[in-house]
This record gives structure tokens, C-alpha cells and sequence, in this order.
């Protein structure tokens, strides 16, 4: 009989030439089972979408019951739908009242690609900046501005009129101008490693917007629900987006994203043409009614303030002679290792030892800690411990 890993191979597209092959069966808090009976700590939130870990019994409950009523009636943005409504109130009343009104998506790529649509639309002007080393998304529009060329080469031509800043330079801040529609940048470039520039040159980006009357979109996609130690990074930068983009834990689980701005700005995409961005299955009822129970069980805990001392905690047992540095914002974390090659033979160690990481697409020589919030003090003591085996083991 052909096995599921046999038919995995051979009928689900593979991304990489070396998948994982983690067979999973299920999974509960912090940990997931495979079927081979290994218990594994995921320290990946499968890419920091599981923030409070994996079948949390409020955001199933909120699932089912939505469930029973229905799951999909109408695209968004035409019926009211009730998880729809009190989800978009929930994340309004918690965000500075210019950031008002709410679109959602079933992806961050497509909140990508709805922003810009969005700010070319409101603005009349074409050009895109990003920044160098920066992560939206794999859509045609969202590589286009997305900062690495490996990673966009083979897909050219991609969309004209985009332009990649030094992140951190404060002098190529002097290509923001009256040309230009919006600037996409991140609290954290994350994919880069945690790459954390500081809130003097975020301030410094959001003062150039306001003088060349440019959009400043700001992607909290996995920076967003309590990651950097504040319900969203901005929080703690003293600036506010004309825009913001969030996804991954947003969905507590399920796909769900989102772009949002001021009831003014995103009007705009209702005109002119009519139906300016469309969408079947963003706003979907039952991942908005899981978001708004995830939601309230973060907001209703002490997860998010206890961000900063479990980052504490990783950071006083991430101690060996092979870990050159290790940077972080937050329970978003960067271990970084001399090269790609040893950082890859640390993650095949870590997981047979039973601890899942990861890597970081623009810096493949540092290790990634993004664990559910729920994480304990005792089992990142743990998970350190068998990470730190792992690096002794390999180096010998």
C-alpha cells in the first residue's frame, strides 16, 4: 500500500528540494505529536502564527459554534456578519482611532497586495518603496518589493516603479518623494534576522511621509498580537501608520489577515472603480469568530507582559562558544551561528532531540526561536538546554 509519505512526495507541491517530513498528528499547547509517537516542543509557532499555542479550548469553542450557524455567505465587505462586525470594533477600539477601518484578507501577501492597490489609489501616484532585506509576501506584487533578489530573480519582470531602501540609511530616506504612493517597512525586519533599527529612524521614515504626503504602511504581519512584548510593535516606536498590515496570529490558527487604515483612505477602493479589491474568503466567518476568541483570551491573560522576561530567560541560557550572537525583540529571536551550513545541522539535531526551529530566509546562518506566548519559564529552560546539546553535539 503506497504510505502518505509517498503520496506527499508525489502529489503535494514541495517548496524545497529537503522537506522535514514531520508526520504530525496532532497537537496541544505548546508541543506537537507525530505519528511515529515523538513528542516535539514547537519554538516555531508554525512561523509565529500559534501565539497561544496549538487547540486552545476557547478558540474551538469559537470555532464550532460558528460553525453551526454558518461558515461562508458572502465576500467581504457586503452582508453583515456578525463575527466580521465585532472582530473589526474589537481591533479598532485597541488601535489609534485614524486606524478605523478594516479589510480583511485570508493571507499577509494579499494584505500586501490590497495596500498597494490602496495607496495608488488614494494617493494618484505609482512609485512603491521597501527596503532591502524586507519580507511582504510571495504574490507577484508583494516580491516586488519584497528585498532580497535571490529570492526574485527568477520571477522577473515583476511590477515596474518600486525602489529598495538601505534600512536604517537615513540618507536614502531622500528617495521618499512626492512620487511616492507608499513606504512599506517593518517594525523588525524579522526575515533578516531580527534586525531591529530603533524607533529615531522610524521616526525619522514617518516624518519624510508626512512631508511628501507618502503612505507609510507599516507590516506587523509577524510582529503583531503580543510577539514583541506589546499587543503590536508600534506600540512601543511613538509613531503611528497611514496604514497596517496584519496576518499569522491574527487568525489565531486559521487563515486569516487583514490591511487597515482610516475610514477615509480605504473608501477610496469603493470608487472608481467600484469593487476596487475583491475577495471571496477574507473575513471568512469562522476565522473571524476563532480571531476575536484568541483575541480576547491574549488580552484577558498576562502572555504579552510576560514577553520581555521569557526573551530574558532565552537570552541568559543561549550561551555557547558556536552561538555568536543572539538578537531578539521579544519572543521573536535570532540565534546566529557562523554559517548556514552548521545552522542547518543544529535544527536537524534540535528536532531529533524533540525541539522544532527554524531558519530565517535572509539570514540562513541564524537559528529561529518564535514559540507560542504560553511558553513556560521551566520549558525554556528545557527547550535551551536541548538546544544547546544539540550545538555541543554537532561541534564535536
Amino acid at each position: 500500500m503506497i504510505s502518505e509519505r509517498q503520496i506527499f512526495l508525489q502529489h503535494v507541491a514541495q517548496t524545497s528540494a529537503t522537506p522535514l517530513l514531520l508526520d504530525i498528528e496532532r497537537a496541544e499547547g505548546i508541543y506537537l505529536y507525530d505519528k511515529q509517537g515523538n513528542k516535539l516542543i514547537d519554538l516555531i509557532a508554525g512561523i509565529s502564527v500559534s501565539n497561544l499555542g496549538h487547540c486552545n479550548p476557547a478558540i474551538i469553542e469559537a470555532m464550532n459554534t460558528q460553525a453551526k450557524k454558518y461558515a461562508h455567505v458572502m465576500v467581504n465587505g457586503e452582508y453583515i456578519q456578525s463575527p466580521q462586525v465585532q472582530l473589526a470594533k474589537k481591533i479598532s477600539d485597541l488601535l489609534p482611532s485614524s486606524l478605523n477601518n478594516i479589510y480583511y484578507t485570508t493571507s499577509g501577501s494579499e494584505a500586501t497586495e490590497g495596500a498597494m492597490k490602496l495607496a495608488k489609489r488614494y494617493t494618484g501616484r505609482t512609485q512603491i518603496i521597501s527596503f532591502k532585506s524586507s519580507y511582504h509576501g510571495s504574490t507577484q506584487g508583494s516580491l516586488s518589493i519584497m528585498g532580497d533578489e535571490y529570492f526574485k530573480q527568477s520571477f522577473r519582470p515583476l511590477l515596474p516603479d518600486t525602489l529598495q531602501l538601505n534600512y536604517g540609511n537615513f540618507e536614502d530616506l531622500n528617495f521618499i518623494t512626492q512620487k511616492t504612493a507608499a513606504i512599506f517597512i517593518e517594525p523588525v525586519q524579522a526575515e533578516a534576522g531580527v534586525n531591529f533599527i530603533g524607533e529615531e529612524y522610524l521616526n525619522a521614515v514617518r516624518d519624510r511621509c508626512n512631508k511628501t504626503g507618502t503612505l507609510l504602511v507599516l507590516d506587523e504581519i509577524q510582529t503583531g498580537f503580543g510577539r514583541t512584548g506589546s499587543l503590536f510593535a508600534f506600540e512601543q516606536l511613538n509613531f503611528i501608520p497611514d496604514i497596517m498590515l496584519i496576518g499569522k496570529a491574527f487568525g489565531a490558527g486559521l487563515p486569516l489577515a487583514a490591511f487597515i487604515s482610516s475610514k477615509e483612505i480605504m473608501s477610496s477602493l469603493s470608487n472608481n472603480p467600484v469593487l476596487g479589491h475583491i475577495n471571496t474568503f477574507g473575513g471568512n466567518a469562522i476565522c473571524c469568530a476563532a480571531s476575536l476568541a484568541g483575541l480576547n483570551v491574549l488580552l484577558n491573560s498576562n502572555y504579552i507582559q510576560a514577553v520581555k522576561a521569557k526573551e530574558k530567560i532565552f537570552r541568559s541560557h543561549l550561551i555557547h562558544s558556536n552561538i555568536k550572537s543572539v538578537k531578539s525583540l521579544g519572543l521573536l529571536i535570532a540565534v546566529e551561528f557562523e554559517d548556514e551550513a552548521f545552522c542547518q545541522r543544529a535544527i536537524r539535531k534540535c528536532i531529533e532531540k524533540g525541539i522544532i526551529t527554524d531558519w530565517f530566509l535572509f539570514a540562513a546562518n541564524c537559528l529561529r526561536i518564535a514559540p507560542p506566548l504560553i511558553i513556560t519559564e521551566e520549558e525554556i529552560i528545557m527547550s535551551c538546554k536541548m538546544i544547546i546539546e544539540s550545538i555541543e553535539e554537532i561541534s564535536k
